[in-house]
């Protein structure tokens, strides 16, 4: 008997639309039919909107269907009898670790599950140590939550889970907020956990590295099963994931670019050392390295921000005080496109903050166009116009009925005439993509990826000289990422705009950024141009960061002895460099 089984699943629900004035149903799962074995991984793909989420929620029974049945270890979740049975056998990690943990130390937060269960005390103190071990947290189970780094954090909610002792663990996106090595903590401890406890793991995921780990990837359209194998004939299918809205890992797509272009190489490619080893076999290595020329573009020698000796320090002079940032100084040069990385806890977003004056520092200056922007109180209001930051879920930026009146607030603020203020946001919008058909839109109807276009539209009306978005595609699929990041990059081009990216996407910044800033623990790194940042693969490690898997690729074969140019960190220049050292 399967452990997770359904047929003909249907999950329908009503929205009413503004336009028409009815109530117009939707089908977020659609006579969908799935059966998950115990002990399998599973790895759930599919855009925003597919139908996902909805799913996760029926397994956990925090939802019930409209239509068929779900059987979760033979229980129908639609039986409210049934719920609190169908809870303990499968347990729900989400997205965000800081809306799961509710305790002020680790252990407690741990036991609140299994004390709401009623187990006796002896029994929870047992399974609390065991969770705790599981996901290698126990030096910290003194700790307050609080304090731990995201992927701590999301150890510590599947530790909450694990303490209930479910057969099967639902994860929804739980890595989307997550630094390089906090997603590898928390899928590694996902990994260990289905290997050696035979626990069935569900993994709904944008990250197609993470998808790979698993021994079965089933693909979502529209509330629907559209594909249903092992990830190797999945990923296969390149051209019909994008068609889906998806992507594949860069190895796989580096593979497909170079079988399209005549060279011998399997279609079945998903890992760096499967990568790797394939072209040492068709020759890779037989032939001299060739040198790639630096074609990075020339920067204005003219300065737009310049942040001295920039020091920060919450809770000074407190039990609770802590250095954010400690003597950071660079500078930016007017139209340049920085990316800005770093582990969670770095002082990122704290950085970001000070730039458009949301935080003043404990000690230093930041400087716009040569003047210190904490000098006078009264110019506050025009650094933030000049500086316009959006947040890492710009869509809680949103608020207006409209989407025209949403974009139209900044400028009207700025005590622009109406007709000025029209001019301004006809161009915002425009600038992000989105005609007259959208204009008397709400924007609460729109997909995430549009919503954070409306959001960089509102801060855009406002003629910003440094546009800094902060995470802008969190938790978006790679087509909402790939839309937003293409027009954040034809905006940079177009306006000719500053643009500050803070991303955890290593693959996302290095197509992007002409030169990369490095926190580290509230320091400064590195400031660098991508190729001398990602050629530092093994500091990057070290500091809770990665490189984009082609530069990971690239590092590979030099440690096999293949003497070759490791500046190389884009799919597009690993195939041209591939095939021109292969001859092709």
């Amino acid at each position: 008997m399967e452990f997770i089984k359904g047929e003909k699943l249907v999950y329908e629900y009503t929205v009413y639309d503004e336009e028409s004035q009815k109530n117009i149903k939707h089908k977020a799962i659609d006579s969908m039919n799935i059966k998950i074995p115990k002990g399998q991984f599973v790895a759930v793909l599919g855009h925003n909107g597919s139908g996902k989420s909805t799913l996760a929620k029926h397994i956990n029974a925090l939802l019930m269907p409209t239509g068929g049945t779900l059987w979760i270890k033979g229980l129908d979740t639609s039986k409210e009898e049934n719920i609190w049975q169908v809870r303990q056998n499968a347990g729900m990690v989400f997205q965000n670790p800081d809306n799961q943990l509710i305790a002020t130390i680790v252990e407690e937060d741990v036991a609140f599950g299994p004390e709401n269960m009623g187990i006796e005390p002896e029994k929870i103190r047992k399974r609390v140590d065991e969770a705790i071990d599981s996901v290698r947290m126990n030096e910290y189970k003194d700790s307050p939550p609080h304090q731990l780094s995201g992927g701590q954090k999301q150890r510590i909610a599947i530790a909450g889970i694990l303490a209930m002792k479910p057969q099967c663990i639902v994860l929804d996106e739980p890595t989307a907020m997550l630094d390089p090595v906090g997603r590898r903590e928390v899928i590694d401890t996902v990994f260990r956990l289905n290997r050696q406890e035979g626990i069935t793991i569900i993994l709904i995921t944008h990250y197609m590295e993470e998808a790979v780990k698993a021994d079965r990837v089933i693909v979502v359209e529209k509330g629907k099963i559209v594909m249903d194998d092992i990830p190797k004939k999945i990923f296969r299918e390149v051209e019909k994931l994008r068609r889906l809205k998806l992507d594949v890992p860069q190895v796989t797509e580096l593979a497909y670019m170079l079988k399209n272009r005549g060279v011998n190489i399997s279609d079945e490619i998903l890992t760096i050392e499967e990568m790797g080893d394939a072209l040492l076999e068709i020759g890779f290595n037989e032939n001299e390295n060739l040198k790639i020329e630096d074609k990075s573009c020339e920067i204005s020698d003219e300065n737009i921000i310049e942040v001295r000796h920039l020091t920060h320090i919450y809770a000074e002079e407190t039990v609770f005080e802590k250095t954010a940032l400690n003597d950071v100084s660079f500078s930016i040069k007017k139209g340049e496109f920085i990316g800005l990385i770093g582990h969670t806890g770095s002082g990122k977003s704290t950085l970001i903050q000070h730039l458009n004056a949301l935080a003043k520092p404990s000690d230093g200056d930041v400087l716009l166009n040569g003047e210190n922007i904490f000098a006078d109180k009264s110019k506050l209001k025009t650094v933030r116009q000049k500086v316009g930051l959006v947040f890492q879920y710009p869509e809680h930026q949103i608020f207006e009925t409209t989407i025209y009146k949403d974009v139209a607030f900044g400028p009207q603020n700025m005590g622009l005439d109406a007709k000025e203020v029209d001019k301004r946001v006809k161009k915002a919008l425009d600038a992000v993509g989105l005609g007259k058909e959208y204009y008397n839109k709400s924007p609460f109807e729109l997909s995430g990826g549009q919503k954070r276009r409306v959001a960089i539209a509102g801060i855009l009306a406002m003629k910003p000289q440094v546009l800094v978005l902060d995470e802008p595609t969190a938790g978006l699929d790679p087509y909402g990422r790939d839309e937003i990041l293409n027009n954040i990059k034809r905006m940079h081009d177009e306006l000719k705009l500053t643009v500050i990216l803070v991303s955890h996407s290593m693959e996302d910044i290095s197509k992007l950024a002409d030169r990369i800033l490095v926190m580290h623990k509230g320091r400064l790194k590195y400031f660098d141009k991508p190729r001398q940042i990602f050629s530092r693969s093994a500091s990057l490690e070290e500091i809770g960061l990665s490189a984009p898997q082609i530069s990971r690729l690239m590092n590979y074969l030099i440690d096999k002895g293949i003497d070759l140019d490791k500046d190389i960190y884009t799919v597009e220049a690993a195939a041209d460099y591939i095939l021109n050292r292969l001859k092709l």
